[in-house]
């Protein structure tokens, strides 16, 4: 019996009086959080731009629902313990109270203490880079065939490589481009993959582009993720048993990585 006893004691519980405070700190923190990443310039890292203002106005309106809460908190403090706020009644609920509220206070707390961090070249060979015309999956929206290109961005060339992907029609052209270095392992030492990442809603959906690049010299040269502004001019190579658009690279700067590093 005393084996039976000790084995039904219940875990402890969140006391009630701190319930309604934990839901006001989680609902603060998140809010800090999000206009931390907004001030920080860390929402490029997180989400497309076209959605910066949900985000922000999200941010405001939870710090203001967490301080009109604390006022009305302290408010009823101050009157008769038989009128304090009696605590959320959860009708459906999967968690035990409290540990809702402690859970988002737990992830806020994480999100302020680690940094986001821009997609490396490992993660864009993760995501599959065989073939980055096939990859891309945004649309193009206007063929400008009167753009130099030299003017044109990574994304512009795949996009044009989508309406037009024959490589011969653009041998000999200008092209100035830059992005972060990625390392093929089924390319030879004399080839690296010039890239960006591109987001469509959020961080969740990126997926990388690029455009082959033929060195003069061994890639060792230029580490993985390195990010260079690259000038040349295009060549049809064969890679992986594909004839494939190819920067043949003239120059190689290195830039610092943009504050933005995504493209849309």
């Amino acid at each position: 019996m005393t084996s039976i006893s000790a084995n039904n004691k219940s875990p402890k519980k969140i006391p009630t009086f701190l319930l309604p405070w934990l839901d006001v700190l989680a609902i603060g923190t998140w809010g800090i959080l999000m206009i931390k990443y907004w001030l920080t310039g860390k929402l490029y890292l997180l989400i497309h731009p076209d959605f910066f203002w949900l985000v922000i106005a999200g941010g405001f309106g939870l710090l203001a629902l967490s301080v009109f809460k604390t006022v009305e908190l302290l408010s009823q403090l101050k009157k008769k313990p038989s009128n304090l706020p009696a605590p959320n009644v959860q009708h459906l609920s999967v968690f035990p109270p409290g540990i809702g509220s402690s859970l988002l206070l737990i992830t806020a707390l994480l999100g302020l203490a680690i940094e986001p961090q821009v997609f490396s070249s490992q993660t864009a060979l993760d995501r599959g880079i065989t073939d980055f015309v096939s990859l891309t999956r945004s649309q193009p929206q206007s063929f400008r065939s009167n753009t130099r290109p030299e003017d044109r961005s990574i994304i512009d060339w795949v996009r044009t490589l989508n309406v037009y992907p024959e490589p011969d029609a653009y041998t000999g052209q200008k092209v100035k481009v830059q992005g972060f270095v990625i390392h093929p392992p089924n390319y030879s030492e004399e080839y690296i993959i010039i890239a960006r990442f591109i987001l469509t809603c959020c961080a969740a959906d990126a997926y990388p582009v690029g455009l082959p690049v033929k060195l003069a010299q061994n890639r060792s040269a230029y580490p993985s993720d390195t990010w260079l502004e690259i000038e040349g001019e295009m060549i049809t190579t064969n890679l992986g048993n594909k004839r494939q658009l190819t920067i043949e690279a003239q120059t190689l700067t290195n830039i610092p990585k943009p504050k933005n590093p995504y493209d849309y």
